[in-house]
């Protein structure tokens, strides 16, 4: 429970935190994503848990801050324990592996415009980050794909929504965005998010 609860909750935090600058950054987006929460449940209540299977266009945009901001950009080391061959390449035992998250969700030769942050590429698409496609495995793979992903699953999109559906988000005047990022373990913003909320629902649900 310890290790679901470390590894669920300082990504989860920093994934938020992306998601809402990306969203800043692509007023197009928010707008869009913010149309979605309307439609679905309204503007006389918040967002809960059962909401979420529902949004779909949240669950692409989700998706897509896990493509370009991978919570662990390394993921978490392995070791091989046994010798074996990956496409074409000999890993002796005992070697120690890291998977590169976040060169593979900035390949051009698996994304079109890798860069750019679209949403829209997944609403057609049945890829999934839990585990099953190699191209977006945030969490990793297998039986060691990370134990925190049923608790960051839920808390990223249902925060996510929650901030999308209360508020429309700026940045200060004068305050240009900075999406460069800091490496380490987690992957994080280079300089914490700065920004400005404004109420979009009515005055009542903010004080129950």
């Amino acid at each position: 429970m310890q290790d679901m609860f470390v590894a669920g909750s300082e990504t989860s935090s920093s994934t938020i935190e992306w998601a809402i600058a990306e969203a800043i950054r692509n007023p197009r987006i928010m707008k869009k994503a913010q149309a979605e929460l309307e439609e679905v449940i309204g503007k006389d209540r918040r967002v809960e848990e059962s909401d979420i299977d529902r949004l779909p266009y949240l669950h692409a945009m989700v998706k897509e801050v896990f493509r370009l901001h991978p919570p662990a950009p390394l993921l978490i080391p392995h070791r091989a324990e046994s010798g074996c061959e990956v496409a074409g390449y000999m890993i002796p035992k005992d070697t120690q592996l890291l998977v590169n998250a976040w060169a593979i969700g900035r390949d051009p030769s698996i994304w079109n415009e890798p860069s750019e942050f679209k949403p829209e590429r997944f609403m057609e698409s049945e890829v999934e980050y839990r585990g099953q496609n190699f191209e977006l495995i945030p969490f990793g793979a297998g039986r060691r794909i990370c134990p925190g992903l049923p608790l960051a699953h839920r808390m990223v999109h249902v925060v996510t929504a929650s901030l999308l559906h209360f508020f429309n988000w700026s940045l200060p005047d004068g305050i240009t965005m900075d999406m460069s990022e800091k490496f380490g373990i987690t992957l994080q913003k280079a300089l914490p998010l700065l920004a400005v909320p404004s109420p979009r629902l009515p005055a009542h649900l903010f004080s129950n």
